[in-house]
């Protein structure tokens, strides 16, 4: 659930990052007052590089600055989603079935707070297996959901293999 401000933000950027070719993963806020920070998660096929970071860096500050509510004082981050990629909307939970993922929520059947295997999404309800068990979680319950990556080490010479997301 975003605040009111971190959604008019995610709803001017969504636009404005299909225009540019990304795709607008996540917006959130920390801080207070006049001065904080404004982390922006972006994505495209086949994955970001710096340049295209830094050239989505400054269409971002142009629509952050030209926003009224965000006059002041803060730190501006544009990055990729990472290997903990945030779940925000219904496509990102259908795209990522079978991977395992971290929810917070509201209290849905006594719990708050679910880790497992996403399996997909049915009607408004996130599905999500826990020790053999489906759960559905209304998508408007949901506070904060994001993949959770490892990053798989060789225990040979402690190299790492690569990142997964499994």
């Amino acid at each position: 659930m975003k605040t009111v401000k971190e959604q008019k933000l995610i709803d001017i950027l969504e636009s404005e990052a299909e225009a540019n070719g990304f795709e607008l993963v996540d917006v959130e806020f920390s801080g207070s007052g006049h001065s904080g920070t404004i982390r922006v998660f972006l994505d495209k096929e086949g994955g970001l590089t710096l340049d295209d970071i830094v050239v989505a860096n400054k269409w971002v500050d142009g629509v952050v600055e030209s926003d009224e509510p965000f006059a002041g004082s803060y730190t501006l981050e544009v990055s990729s989603p990472g290997i903990d990629r945030p779940l925000r909307t219904r496509e990102h939970f259908e795209r990522f079935v079978g991977e395992e993922a971290k929810i917070s929520s509201e209290k849905v059947t006594g719990r708050a707070n679910w880790t497992g295997i996403l399996k997909g999404v049915a009607g408004d309800d996130v599905l999500i297996e826990i020790d053999g068990e489906t759960h559905r979680i209304p998508m408007d319950k949901i506070k904060k959901a994001h993949l959770k990556g490892r990053i798989v080490i060789n225990a040979r010479d402690g190299e790492a293999e690569g990142a997964t997301q499994e």
